[in-house]
């Protein structure tokens, strides 16, 4: 769906005060020319409609762009589903983050932290700037802070604490700010999130052009995930049983059809990150600095041809660059959980690709362990027949799904000791997945462990959810995790040069 092209025009002079990280003091030496004040913009419901389409320009950006720095795929690469793929020396960035050799001057990490602090630099000025004096304003106001919450949960995730901005910088000093403990970004989430909710529109009172807008079932899907992970059980069940009676979304009934072009923003969707080939890209006028409307990490991330020959092959897939490698641990979780209907959908082992017709050319490859990955597979059909194909992916990202709601229910439900429950949740997506019911006898733990590794794989859980139910060193000790040191990413080597408020000494532990 993305958003009109104008708007990167509109918004760059009517929203000034925004900043590409809470430490550019450089922005304030320069007064635009023809800068709008908030006296003549942000006052109608279509002023504030067009910086809200803004902040979703800002967070496309952050998820596939033309300067490698794909949010999804860094939360995906420490994992054990995963590899950089690729050659060795492609992306180093990509590929330190992958081996656990990573160093505080990442350039992933620098542009990721620089752009989640864009958006919530948009998200400031209508908070703050807004009137809500109409419903339209106050809805919008509420989106803005959902999103913010959204942003600020990815970053503690990511880093730990870090700068809390809530009013954009309006003096040099002002965007020197400190690092706030873990515990007060949290605070400013679930606070942002409880005062959005009530005013937040259901997935079905949004047209069907909006739906890649921020909704109530999205905003408590993500409050709830955000308490799960503070291991609020009691409070994290309150969001997601109202999202799981809400009667606004349902499990796909066939698992591969999730990630198909027909089921964006379907039944199973709650929140994604969309994109378009309505540009018809070429290699002469693809903004390879970012601000693509298409899906490039998808063309990243796609089979290389290196390696596979997928002409004769009858899945009707087509060549990428070969990032986003399975793992053969991943492949054998898959062969041992008697998972056929969800395996054949996320990945395909060597022999039976060569049994579709496609041909393994360079078994020795980097990080190629035995399997190609089929969920987010490119797809002629997934991208533009104007202009060049591998530049005009549509591929939406799905970040946030009823199934994952669910199975952080039942973990909710499960710490809660109410494993009854827990297992009603749980077997909801087993049973879609053709498998036979966990019962009360079972590990059930155990059995969501390996629920989540097997329904989100390659979605950037699995990483995430092995730290905080600290097995991380138990499941990734032999790939270079370290304990005390790999649970966070460094903070960027750039914010502390140019942050005042921050020294080395500030530094996550370990780097």
């Amino acid at each position: 769906m993305k958003y009109l092209r104008l708007l990167k025009y509109i918004l760059g002079i009517a929203i000034a005060i925004s900043s590409s990280s809470c430490n550019e003091d450089e922005f304030l030496e320069i007064d635009p020319t023809g800068r709008v004040t908030s006296d003549d913009f942000l006052n109608t419901d279509d002023e504030v409609k067009l910086a809200i389409v803004g902040v979703y320009n800002a967070m496309q950006n952050n998820f596939s762009s033309g300067s490698w720095a794909s949010v999804y795929f860094v939360k995906n690469l420490p994992a054990d589903d995963c590899l950089a793929g690729s050659s060795e020396g492609d992306q180093t960035g990509y590929q330190n983050i992958d081996d656990f050799t990573i160093q505080t001057d990442n350039d992933k990490l620098k542009l990721i932290w620089s752009n989640f602090y864009k958006t919530i630099s948009s998200t400031n000025t209508i908070i703050n700037l807004v009137e809500p004096d109409t419903d339209g304003k106050k809805e919008m106001i509420a989106e803005a802070k959902a999103l913010r919450a959204y942003c600020y949960f990815e970053l503690v995730t990511l880093y730990g604490g870090v700068p809390l901005m809530t009013v954009n910088p309006t003096s040099e000093a002002d965007y020197h700010l400190p690092r706030a403990t873990a515990a007060e970004i949290y605070t400013q989430v679930e606070k942002d999130f409880s005062e959005a909710i009530p005013d937040l529109p259901l997935k079905s009172e949004y047209s069907a052009a909006d739906r890649y807008r921020m909704s109530k079932g999205a905003a408590q899907a993500y409050y709830g995930k955000a308490l799960l992970y503070q291991k609020k059980y009691s409070d994290a069940l309150t969001q997601l049983k109202a999202v799981i009676s809400s009667t606004q979304y349902d499990l796909e009934p066939n698992f591969a059809d999730v990630w198909s072009k027909e089921s964006e923003f379907g039944q199973e969707s709650l929140f994604e990150i969309s994109y378009t080939a309505q540009e018809s890209y070429d290699w002469g006028n693809f903004p390879w600095g970012g601000g693509n409307e298409s899906n490039i990490e998808a063309q990243l991330q796609g089979p290389r041809d290196a390696v596979y020959d997928v002409a004769n092959s009858t899945l009707n897939i087509v060549n990428g660059w070969g990032f986003n490698s399975p793992s053969a641990k991943i492949g054998k979780a898959f062969e041992d959980a008697g998972d056929t209907e969800r395996k054949n959908a996320t990945l395909i082992s060597a022999a039976d690709f060569e049994e579709t017709g496609g041909v393994i050319k360079d078994p020795d490859a980097h990080d190629y362990e035995g399997y190609m990955r089929l969920k987010y597979v490119t797809k002629s059909s997934d991208t533009s027949e104007s202009g060049v194909p591998e530049l005009n992916y549509t591929i939406n990202w799905r970040l946030m799904r009823y199934a994952d709601v669910l199975l952080m229910a039942a973990e909710a439900y499960h710490f809660s000791t109410q494993d009854g429950l827990a297992l009603i949740e749980l077997n909801k997506v087993r049973d879609r997945a053709g498998l036979e019911d966990i019962e009360a006898s079972d590990d059930i733990f155990q059995a969501i462990v390996t629920e989540r590794q097997l329904e989100l794989a390659f979605e950037g859980s699995r990483y995430w959810d092995l730290v905080r139910w600290d097995l991380a060193s138990q499941e990734l000790g032999s790939l270079g995790y370290k304990a005390n040191k790999n649970e966070l990413f460094p903070i960027p080597q750039a914010e502390i040069i140019a942050n005042n408020a921050i020294d080395e000494v500030d530094q996550n532990p370990g780097y």
